[in-house]
């Protein structure tokens, strides 16, 4: 306790090592807040949903009970559905920065109603947004580098390494507790300013823990590296350029190059590109005969078959008929899409075993319920819904029944689902593994040295 003490001391009087961790500390404290605000921006915007739902229901209920036309209410009416951040969100807003997090949706065609919502810009999001995984990724390990390039080669350049590892007797007791405590005053600059976030957030306990654990293997991980670059006995200045090689390499180029490899053996057609096939099979149904629609709607959906046949007029039921079957044309692309969001996150976990960047900043994502996972489940949500709102209006179209004001009180209510997160068991893992395969290295040097 007494080494800790002394190292604690002797830290507090190098004022630009106290600057560092200062700088650090206040970076994730902007960053946290930061996110904080986002949060509060997208529960504000979630929260004016329900009364506004409430407000067009009303003014479209007293319009279509004068008509009491089904079709109406099917079409004008806009159901609400959203995706509540989760109490761990401001420290990695993730994709809920560039994917919709509200969407009203009709009775109408989804597909194309899935990818309309007012979203961000892609690319200006593809540097991440400034949040806690952000400075943790990215930020962290440059601090790491400035606290450890020097560690031993300082004191060797400064002409004091003899002298300080003589008085203390083992070397390991002046290291270890200088270490211990420059590594713990890093961990303290990002713990304690994420430990303010999640206590005004609200964050479960299990949540916190679990990003501290991510937050140290983190560290650890840098810390190792910095660690067996020094090992060469070379300068602070070649000790500290070789470590931001290996931060460009680890934190940008690699990513980069993983990230466009993985599209690249995994294409995806856009969103937009599924809404434009659903419409196209929309817009064709205008040109061909009624029968033509109504066959592949009943080869779907039989129940509806022995209903009333159409005339030349214009009906309701043939309207939602060939938005049914547009969504039905569409269905193989919105599978391969789904499957292939998916796909890249599977292989981005696994770019993560030999990126320690990568595998942190999806922990945390896992974490905060964040990842395209995540995004995917509410679309799932979106479709089980929209689901049922067309299994309510197909007996008022097909059947030709009124729809009144009750009616409308009868139609499916979206229930957004918590959001949750897991344990990121695997990524963890994967960096603690490349931490250990560094440290291997760094003892294999070490003996041969000896040897």
């Amino acid at each position: 306790m007494n080494a800790l003490l002394r190292e604690a001391r002797f830290l507090l009087g190098l004022k630009s090592v106290v600057a560092a961790m200062v700088a650090l500390l206040a970076l994730t404290a902007v960053a946290v807040g930061a996110g904080l605000v986002e949060v509060a921006r997208q529960e504000a915007v979630i929260a004016r949903i329900g009364p506004q739902q409430a407000s067009d229901v009303a003014a479209i209920t007293d319009w279509v009970s004068r008509e009491k036309d089904p079709g109406s209410a099917a079409y004008y009416t806009f159901h609400a559905t959203w995706d509540p951040p989760s109490d761990l969100a401001f420290a990695a807003i993730g994709t809920r920065d560039v994917s919709p997090y509200v969407l009203r949706v009709r009775a109408l065609g989804l597909e194309a109603q899935l990818y309309e919502g007012e979203i961000g810009n892609p690319e200006a999001a593809l540097p991440g947004r400034f949040d806690f995984a952000f400075v943790l990724v990215y930020l962290a390990p440059l601090f790491v580098i400035l606290l450890f390039h020097d560690l031993r080669s300082g004191e060797r350049e400064a002409g004091r390494l003899r002298a300080l590892e003589a008085s203390v007797g083992a070397p390991s007791a002046l290291w270890g507790p200088r270490l211990i405590v420059r590594a713990l005053g890093l961990f303290l600059a990002l713990a304690l300013p994420f430990f303010v976030g999640a206590l005004v957030a609200g964050t479960a306990l299990w949540k916190v823990g679990a990003v501290l654990v991510v937050v140290l293997a983190y560290l650890a991980f840098w810390i190792v590296l910095c660690l067996v670059v020094a090992r060469a006995a070379r300068s602070s200045l070649a000790n500290a350029m070789t470590l931001a090689a290996a931060w460009m390499t680890l934190t940008l180029i690699v990513p980069a190059i993983g990230h466009v490899a993985i599209n690249s053996a995994i294409p995806l057609r856009q969103g937009m590109e599924l809404g434009q096939t659903q419409r196209t099979a929309v817009h064709r149904a205008w040109d061909i005969p009624k029968s033509e629609t109504m066959d592949a709607f009943f080869r779907t959906h039989p129940q509806w078959r022995n209903t009333a046949p159409l005339g030349e007029a214009f009906h309701w039921k043939w309207y939602f008929a060939f938005h049914q079957v547009g969504d039905e044309q569409a269905g193989d692309l919105s599978r391969q899409y789904r499957q292939g969001v998916l796909a890249r996150e599977t292989w981005s976990e696994r770019l993560g075993l030999v990126t320690p960047g990568v595998a942190t900043q999806l922990a945390l994502h896992r974490l905060a319920a964040t990842d395209p996972a995540a995004q995917i489940a509410y679309q799932d949500r979106i479709r089980a819904f929209h689901g049922a709102l067309r299994r309510f209006y197909y007996p008022y179209l097909f059947e030709d029944r009124p729809f009144g004001r009750a009616d409308f009180a009868r139609a499916p209510q979206y229930r957004a689902a918590p959001a949750i997160g897991s344990w990121p068991l695997s990524l963890l893992a994967g960096v603690l593994l490349t931490t250990a395969l560094v440290g291997g290295v760094g003892l294999t040097l070490r003996w041969r040295d000896r040897s």
